[in-house]
C-alpha cells in the first residue's frame, strides 16, 4: 500500500498524512504488518520495509528546559539529551513522560510522528538525514510508515538540524 506524490492507495489516513497532503509534499506511505510484542517499532519498520535503519527515523519526545520538543533520530541511534537542548538553545533534556507525549502529540507511542501533532513542538533532524534522498517516518499508527526528503521533512516542521544522534 502506497502513496505516490500525494496519491494514497488503501493505507488508512492519519494527522500525518493528512498534513503531507495539505503541504502537497511528495511522499509514499508504506505499510506493513506490526507486531505488538515487537521490542523496537523502529528497527521492525527497517526490517519490514527492507530499508537500512540508517534511513528509518524515529520520533522521541523529550523535555528541554520544561518544554516538550521533538527529536527525530535515526532507529540505529540513540538521541543525545544535551545535543538536543543544544540544537533547540536549551541547557538541559530529559526524555517526557510517555502520557504527555501522547496527550500533547495525538499519537500512540511506537506511532508518534513529527508531522501534524495536536500541538506543533519545536523538533530537530539528526544531520545524517541529510545522506539520504529519502527517508521514513513514522505516518501516525503502529505499522505505517511516510518516505519523504529530509529536506520537505524539516520545512514541514520548522524543525533544526542538527547532529543529535549517537551511534
Amino acid at each position: 500500500m502506497a502513496k505516490k506524490n500525494g496519491k494514497r492507495q488503501g493505507a488508512g489516513s492519519t494527522p500525518a498524512i493528512v498534513a503531507l497532503e495539505k503541504a502537497g509534499a511528495a511522499f509514499t506511505v508504506h505499510a506493513y504488518e506490526h507486531d505488538p510484542a515487537t521490542p523496537s517499532y523502529g528497527e521492525e519498520a527497517a526490517q519490514a520495509l527492507g530499508v537500512e535503519p540508517g534511513r528509518v527515523f524515529k520520533t522521541l519526545v523529550a523535555e528541554v528546559d520544561g518544554a516538550l520538543t521533538v527529536a527525530v533520530v535515526p532507529v540505529s541511534g540513540s538521541l543525545d539529551l544535551k545535543a538536543l537542548a543544544t540544537a533547540v538553545g536549551g541547557k538541559r533534556a530529559t526524555m517526557a513522560d510517555p502520557a504527555a507525549a501522547e496527550r500533547t502529540t495525538g499519537y500512540v507511542r511506537g506511532g508518534i510522528s513529527p508531522l501534524g501533532q495536536r500541538k506543533r513542538l519545536p523538533t530537530a533532524l539528526d544531520a545524517s538525514a541529510r545522506a539520504h534522498t529519502t527517508i521514513c517516518v513514522s505516518a501516525g499508527r503502529r505499522g505505517l510508515e511516510v518516505e519523504l526528503a529530509p529536506e520537505d521533512l524539516a520545512g514541514l516542521t520548522g524543525a533544526v538540524v542538527a547532529a543529535i544522534a549517537r551511534p
